[in-house]
């Protein structure tokens, strides 16, 4: 009885555990596609699909946005909801540096809004395709 009770404690925590990498994968994955792939330049105008990725409590949040660029520094944010209508994020936001937030191999410097809150933003169609590889072949068994 002892030790189904151990199981299911630890059924239960490896769960919660999964549960909150898969929550942190979010902003993990895109990370590390645009470290391994690169990203192409992001031009000035008005980018329709972008990802926001919210950092709150060790784990991320990742919501679909758009986003205006421009000399290379975020301007402006939106936020898009379910119906695909968007909210202007009308608090200020800037880098560390309090100034405007700019942007580094697709994906910009952490963003901090004067609410508090802490987010990054993905240029996901900037990201640079995979790279081809040669199709290998099977020898048969008998040779």
């Amino acid at each position: 009885m002892l030790t189904m009770k151990k199981g299911l404690l630890l059924l239960l925590f490896g769960a919660m555990l999964s549960m909150s990498s898969s929550a942190q994968d979010c902003f993990l994955r895109l990370q590390k596609a645009f470290d391994d792939r690169g990203s192409n330049a992001v031009a000035d105008d008005m980018h329709r699909n972008v990802i926001l990725s919210f950092f709150e409590d060790g784990t991320t949040n990742c919501i679909a946005g758009k986003c205006r660029v421009e000399n290379g520094l975020i301007v402006s944010v939106f936020m898009q909801y379910d119906d695909g209508t968007y909210e202007l994020m009308e608090t200020k936001f800037f880098n560390s540096k309090k100034l405007a937030p700019t942007i580094v191999n697709g994906i910009t410097e952490m963003i901090y809004t004067a609410d508090g809150e802490k987010f990054k933003i993905i240029f996901i169609e900037q990201l640079k395709p995979k790279q081809k590889s040669f199709k290998s072949v099977e020898l048969p068994d008998d040779l």
